[in-house]
This record gives structure tokens, C-alpha cells and sequence, in this order.
């Protein structure tokens, strides 16, 4: 399995990027996909999820109404649409996949990409 970043970079307060994260060797569809972030010296905690057919999403509060995650199973690719971004906002991106489950989107995440820098300042 492998799961590689692109996107990412600096961005001033207000402002947008799209991350993407494309995987390969698994049967993407299968997979619930989630986006976390790490900012300097603080834990990594999840931003948003997606389930594997698209049909749940969540989201932590406070990223909810700014950002957007969605997939595109046919090209294997995640996304994340972060719109009217914050100082607060600038960390270390991650994605990763489970096995799809029943369970709450928040955990069980076992294939992480390699991480993107996401900085926003003016």
C-alpha cells in the first residue's frame, strides 16, 4: 500500500489549497480515507474523514463549514478543499486509510501518507 501526498505551501490568512492524496495498491473504494493535521508541538488530531462509497463525512469543529473533503474512487485520489484558512490552520497534513467499518471515522487508521506542510500567513 501506498499513499503519497501532493499540495500544500503557504497561503495567506483567508486564503485556500487543495491537498490531494492519491493511493495505490488496495482497493480504494474499500477504504475510509481520512485527513489529520499536527501543528508545532502539539498532537496529531483528525481534520476530516470520508467513508469509502462517499456517504458520511466528518468533520472536527474547527475546520467545519471551511473545509470540504471528498474522493474520486475511479483515479484512487482523496482531497481536501480548505477554504478561508487561519494562522491556526498551519500544520503538518496527513492522510490515511482504514478498512471500511462501522465504526466512527475518528480512529483506526493504519496507511498514513508522508505528511504535507500547510502555512498560512500573512
Amino acid at each position: 500500500v501506498q499513499v503519497v501526498q501532493s499540495g500544500g505551501g503557504l497561503v495567506q490568512p483567508g486564503g485556500s489549497l487543495r491537498l490531494s492524496c492519491a493511493a495505490s495498491g488496495l482497493a480504494f473504494a474499500n477504504y475510509d480515507m481520512g485527513w489529520f493535521l499536527q501543528a508545532p508541538g502539539k498532537e496529531r488530531i483528525i481534520a476530516a474523514a470520508i467513508t469509502g462509497r462517499g456517504s458520511n463525512t466528518y468533520y472536527a469543529e474547527s475546520v467545519k463549514g471551511r473545509f470540504t473533503v471528498s474522493r474520486d474512487n475511479a483515479k484512487n485520489t482523496l482531497y481536501l478543499q480548505m477554504n478561508n484558512l487561519k494562522p491556526e490552520d498551519t500544520a503538518v497534513y496527513y492522510c490515511a486509510a482504514r478498512w471500511r467499518s462501522e465504526t466512527m471515522l475518528t480512529s483506526g487508521y493504519g496507511h498514513w501518507g508522508q505528511g504535507t506542510q500547510v502555512t498560512v500567513s500573512s
